[in-house]
């Protein structure tokens, strides 16, 4: 190929030229329409997994609302079930919420994660040791996570996630989380 420029086609910058085109074709996806974004803001979290103490300091999304598909795949990573080393894609409202929740409370927070996603095998587990999880959880597609904030108490947490009236929000005190989820708004 002389005078023009090869380009080869990898599975991923396929993925990522299809998703833009996507973008082009129809504006924001589906997924994307009842998120909580503020204009000119970055979407970014600190985030470290309590079980295999692995860290990650990521912006997922630029100012201008175009969401970083490298930095949604670490955050699947990083959120991965710790008994299978098994990752989902992490639903976007449900890291929209997280995000929404940690600038509330000041921002470049490290939010601690017990459990992003679970798979199924480790949610029988649970369910098996009397853990009180639900056999239908939404931590079971990628859609809930559980977190604490070291230096921030979990009734602060709990009640910034409540004033957003956006997702799921269980307060767990004696085991000091609480949890997130981008389902209908409820609380317990």
């Amino acid at each position: 190929m002389t005078g023009s420029a090869h380009h080869h086609w990898t599975r991923r910058s396929f993925l990522k030229a299809s998703l833009a085109s996507a973008f082009l074709l129809v504006g924001k996806p589906v997924w994307a329409q009842d998120l909580m974004v503020p204009s000119g803001q970055e979407g970014r979290l600190c985030l470290l997994n309590t079980h295999t103490h692995e860290r990650l300091d990521v912006t997922y999304r630029d100012p201008s609302g175009q969401y970083d598909p490298d930095a949604l795949g670490a955050i699947d990573h990083l959120l991965r079930c710790h008994y299978t080393n098994r990752a989902t894609r992490m639903d976007v409202r449900m890291i929209e919420f997280l995000n929404a929740v940690d600038k509330q409370l000041g921002g470049d927070n490290e939010i601690h994660v017990i459990s992003g996603f679970r798979s199924p095998e480790y949610n029988r587990l649970l369910r098996r040791k009397g853990r009180r999880v639900a056999r239908h959880s939404l931590h079971l597609s990628g859609k809930a996570v559980d977190i604490r904030i070291p230096g921030i108490g979990s009734n602060l947490i709990k009640k910034t996630a409540l004033d957003l009236r956006y997702g799921g929000v269980g307060y767990y005190p004696r085991r000091g989380f609480v949890h997130l989820d981008s389902g209908a708004f409820r609380h317990w």
